[in-house]
């Protein structure tokens, strides 16, 4: 039987902006690490971004996530398509992570799963992602919508707020409530402006004008430039959970300013984490986390 291969010094889960830079870093720390990617990352579904400092006509996602590979392939990286399907912390310290069907042993891990964002479930809204006309981020680009007229798919106390927050960009700004409508949550945004449309979304088109029309269930239509889904996010963080990370009620992981979970050699970073939702927050939290790897395994 041939040898155990010695454990490498840290597993990256996780190929998005945030496990990229985590890997590059620590590989030009001429650390041996493993990068294991599912291949649905949400910054894939990004058609355009003037958000990303330095790319001030703008960048995709798909491309920030090609410039990233390169580089990493540059000082000797590589991205492993896989899923990890379970991840354990050892007696002695080491962690295991079962990838479709092989193990991998590391003496850290740094956990970027993100999150995946809730899509309405309507007939055309896949369609309309796909265009790039159903957004999820107006940090990322309400600027762009400035003054336009902007829709919103939102349910509960989450759909109201950040039709508040898009309501800084636009005065004309619609809202549609997804599920049950509760009226003593609406009244903030009648307050600042927002309709409040009547009846429930039926379906969404995209148009060839390139505007988008939401039909309801009672067959009215409305248009609009651009709308935006507040129905909230699954945090990827079942596989620190199952090693006895502490999380949000979200599941949003507890990280210290080294990016460290509750659980020794546990790392994370980017959405997965409680903290702001941003590309360049996710970048931070892998650079920082590498480092402190790199100056702790010795």
């Amino acid at each position: 039987m041939s040898p155990t291969p010695p454990p490498t010094d840290c597993l990256v889960i996780g190929g998005g902006p945030a496990g990229l830079t985590a890997a590059i870093y620590l590989r030009r720390f001429h650390r041996e690490v493993q990068l294991c990617d599912a291949g649905d990352g949400r910054a894939l579904r990004i058609p355009l971004t003037k958000n990303f400092p330095g790319f001030p006509d703008g960048i995709s996602g798909a491309h920030l996530l090609d410039r990233l590979r390169l580089q990493l392939s540059q000082v000797g990286g590589a991205v492993q398509q896989g899923t990890v399907e379970q991840l354990q912390r050892l007696d002695d310290g080491l962690f295991v992570a079962h990838v479709d069907g092989r193990k991998v042993r590391a003496r850290t891990v740094i956990l970027a799963t993100g999150i995946v964002d809730v899509i309405p479930a309507l007939p055309g809204a896949a369609e309309l992602l796909q265009a790039g006309r159903l957004r999820f981020c107006p940090i990322c680009d309400g600027f762009e919508f400035t003054g336009r007229h902007i829709g919103i798919i939102g349910s509960g106390a989450h759909g109201v707020r950040e039709a508040l927050f898009i309501r800084r960009f636009s005065h004309r700004v619609s809202y549609v409530c997804h599920g049950a409508k509760d009226a003593s949550l609406l009244h903030p945004l009648d307050a600042a402006g927002v309709a409040v449309m009547d009846g429930a979304a039926g379906s969404l088109h995209a148009q060839t004008d390139e505007t988008v029309s939401l039909v309801t269930r009672e067959g009215v239509e409305h248009r609009f430039d651009v709308l935006y889904a507040a129905l909230g996010s699954h945090t990827r963080s079942r596989l620190a959970l199952a090693v006895g990370a502490q999380a949000d009620p979200a599941g949003g992981l507890h990280v210290d300013a080294h990016a460290r979970t509750s659980v020794q050699g546990l790392y994370a970073a980017g959405d997965v984490v409680c903290a702001l939702d941003q590309l360049v927050v996710g970048m931070a939290h892998a650079a920082t986390a590498a480092t402190h790897i790199h100056n702790t395994l010795g």
